[in-house]
């Protein structure tokens, strides 16, 4: 872990500043490099070129990190959906901010705890290392000293909610600085979206009443848990939850499970995000594996969420369109497909070979959710089931991607698909990386007309 941080650049001055001399150092050494250039061959300036911009990509994704806040999550969303027109430097610097981000010292995070509790902070013993970081709060073990209850303290960094729009500011300016992307309307949108769902994540009331919504939900399935909230303990800035124990979604010992193992574990969760969709018409859009544990319990694998401030709620309309959308690829059905690519701007603005690559797309994306019989045996395991990890699925759905989208103009993906796809590709990721094969049948039998 990072040495901690004494300090946080919190006034709206000070994280400008900070990008503004970030952003001078970028300028020079391009600069220099461009002066020191001109010597040599056209290989090596290229290799120079290459060397430069990943040095000064992680230069600044150093610096992003030490802000914290809400400029590293923008840098996160950028990481997940800058495929189609960031560097790959770039790319590679920013999927580093997914990792455990800079602690700040103990004695600031024990002042902004005292601020919420005031002397209750004294109910508890608290551990100074903490459990892990974010780009806006810190978890803290502790135990409860009258109960003995385990207990963790989600505590906010200060003054990171009223910096939420001086960031995004902050960071569009660099964006538009450094010509990463096109300055367009689809972009304002983007941030605007961005800037609604931050200030969603910080109110940590609303947090605590979604993570009880959600337990609600989940109430009667065992495999999966869902942390207590503690009201008494919780303010608009901390919440404290039952501490739950389990292994991370990257421990080396869950890829040694039997697959019968994985693969329940793997069904349970992409089922939840079907659940989302069809079910309760809002989705966690983080797909961390930080915000996952798995503990055997009870003689099965449970799946412990621990995190519902990303959450996002969808209109009826969208919806529809989605479940449609879904219910195609379970058909692999192309003229579906078309069919249910309407009613959506994004899509009603596409036609002919466009709307056919884009068509194309989405049924390749949804293979892992299509009837066994309608895919390439070569998908499957010789039970029948999907295999995540040998379908090399989401190389293959860029590549149609990109070619689908060669005769249109770039634009950003549609801010309220944006989160969706957001989360199925987290899911993928996960399902990937336990090597687990689900049932396209078992998957959408609750959720289709077969």
């Amino acid at each position: 872990m990072s040495q901690p941080l004494d300090k946080l650049k919190t006034s709206p001055f000070q994280r400008q500043l900070s990008i503004a001399k970030t952003s001078l150092n970028i300028g020079k050494n391009w600069a220099k490099s461009s002066v020191g250039g001109l010597l040599l061959s056209k290989e090596q300036r290229a290799i120079q070129k290459h060397q430069l911009l990943q040095e000064q990509a992680d230069y600044l994704v150093s610096e992003l990190g030490k802000l914290k806040g809400s400029v590293v999550k923008v840098g996160q969303m950028l990481a997940l959906y800058g495929e189609h027109f960031l560097p790959k430097e770039v790319l590679n610097a920013l999927h580093t901010l997914d990792a455990s981000t800079t602690p700040l010292a103990w004695q600031v995070i024990e002042h902004s705890i005292r601020q919420e509790l005031g002397d209750r902070i004294d109910d508890f013993d608290i551990e100074r290392t903490p459990l892990g970081t974010a780009s806006l709060a810190q978890v803290h073990k502790a135990v409860h000293k009258f109960t003995g209850k385990q207990v963790v303290l989600k505590v906010q960094y200060p003054n990171v909610a009223n910096s939420i729009n001086s960031d995004l500011a902050i960071f569009k300016n660099l964006l538009k600085i450094t010509n990463a992307v096109p300055q367009t309307k689809a972009l304002d949108d983007w941030f605007y979206e961005i800037n609604h769902l931050l200030h969603k994540e910080v109110d940590y009331r609303l947090e605590a009443n979604t993570t009880k919504r959600f337990a609600r939900y989940l109430a009667d399935d065992e495999r999966y848990i869902v942390p207590t909230i503690y009201d008494n303990y919780s303010t608009d800035r901390l919440i404290c939850m039952s501490f739950e124990a389990g292994v991370s979604l990257n421990d080396e010992s869950l890829t040694s499970l039997p697959q019968s193992r994985k693969n329940a574990l793997g069904h349970a969760a992409i089922e939840i995000v079907l659940r989302e969709l069809f079910e309760w018409g809002e989705m966690q859009t983080d797909p961390n594996f930080g915000n996952y544990l798995v503990r055997h319990e009870d003689g099965i694998d449970k799946l412990v969420l621990l995190d519902f401030g990303a959450i996002k709620q969808f209109d009826e309309h969208l919806l529809t369109i989605a479940k449609g959308l879904i219910q195609a690829g379970y058909q692999q059905d192309k003229n579906l497909m078309m069919s249910a690519m309407t009613g959506y701007p994004f899509f009603d603005h596409l036609n002919g070979k466009p709307k056919s690559d884009m068509a194309e797309v989405f049924l390749m994306a949804c293979e892992p959710f299509a009837k066994p019989s309608t895919l390439d045996s070569q998908r499957l395991d010789d039970t029948g089931s999907y295999r995540w990890a040998g379908s090399d699925l989401y190389a293959r759905v860029m590549a149609h991607a990109k070619q689908g989208m060669q005769s249109l103009e770039f634009s950003l993906p549609p801010k309220e698909m944006m989160f969706i796809s957001r989360k199925f590709i987290g899911a993928y990721a996960l399902l990937v990386a336990l090597d687990a094969r689900t049932d396209g049948d078992a998957l959408m039998a609750p959720f289709v007309t077969t």
